[in-house]
């Protein structure tokens, strides 16, 4: 019974790697999903009591960029293995002169500016069981979850590290970073920081009935903020390296703070509607 209750976890982390080093006793798992592989191994462990999986959004190499990850094959992943709640960080740019390099902001809104990339379940494709999900349009109104954007600003004022309470995260396609014209424009349309993977993350969560919150970690500012050269790929991974330390310690204070039994309305995403997808409930 503990082998198996080692394959399974409650809570889960889509992060950069590194930050399953911190467990003890890890149990890494290779899942299979209709949707093909996800981005890595999913790596379990313990905190504070609680089961967690961890998965390297971009590959344990960082050798996945943001157009080409499996988002569907991730989600589904740490759907498998008994996960319902799910923080998301991710490295962004600020649009505002206020959100500057080492700003931790915890949004309640995204604006999708990306292209190409698959962000449904519901596609009625068949999938390789030749079961057939149905078309299902889920409310996007509130993206994130409320309790898990609740847990976030406690757990990093608690590391002494005043967020950002709301905002609107603007994704966009990558692997490129903005021109000055997108970025301002961005900025102009009141939009908070700039990314490359929030979307459709909290999506696919939704279709699924997960919680999801996104944590972002401002590395730069934008290149329609300031005047120079603008946002470069050295300038995002020194500035993140600086801050992991403090961003693991609020991701952990985080996970502890979740609530054991959901009372947001995330888990009744899908009430009311027949998904047609194996393990997923609906009506």
């Amino acid at each position: 019974m503990k082998r198996q209750n080692a394959l399974r976890a409650e809570l889960g982390v889509i992060g950069g790697s590194g930050l399953y080093a911190l467990l003890d006793e890890v149990v890494e798992v290779r899942v299979d999903t209709p949707y093909g592989p996800p981005s890595d191994a999913l790596f379990l462990g313990e905190v504070a009591g609680r089961r967690v999986a961890f998965l390297p959004r971009h590959g344990r190499g960082h050798g996945l960029p943001p157009h080409r990850i499996n988002y569907r094959a991730n989600l589904w992943a740490l759907h498998s293995l008994g996960v319902r709640q799910v923080l998301g960080p991710c490295a962004v740019g600020g649009l505002w002169p206020e959100y500057g390099p080492g700003a931790l902001l915890v949004p309640d809104q995204f604006v999708d500016r990306t292209s190409g990339r698959v962000q449904t379940f519901y596609d009625g494709r068949p999938l390789p069981d030749g079961s057939v999900p149905q078309v299902v349009h889920v409310s996007m109104a509130d993206p994130y979850c409320p309790a898990g954007r609740r847990a976030a600003l406690d757990a990093a004022r608690a590391a002494a590290w005043e967020p950002v309470d709301g905002g609107t995260l603007v994704v966009i396609e990558g692997p490129r970073f903005s021109t000055r014209a997108e970025s301002r424009w961005f900025g102009a349309n009141g939009w908070s920081v700039v990314g490359m993977t929030g979307h459709p993350e909290a999506v696919l969560a939704r279709e699924l009935g997960l919680c999801y919150t996104s944590l972002a970690l401002v590395t730069d500012h934008d290149a329609g903020v300031e005047s120079g050269e603008g946002v470069t790929h050295a300038e995002v991974l020194e500035v993140f390296a600086r801050n992991v330390d403090r961003l693991r310690t609020v991701l952990f204070k985080a996970l502890e703070a979740l609530p054991v039994d959901r009372e947001c309305p995330c888990p009744h995403a899908l009430d009311g509607l027949t998904t047609g997808l194996p393990g997923v409930p609906g009506d």
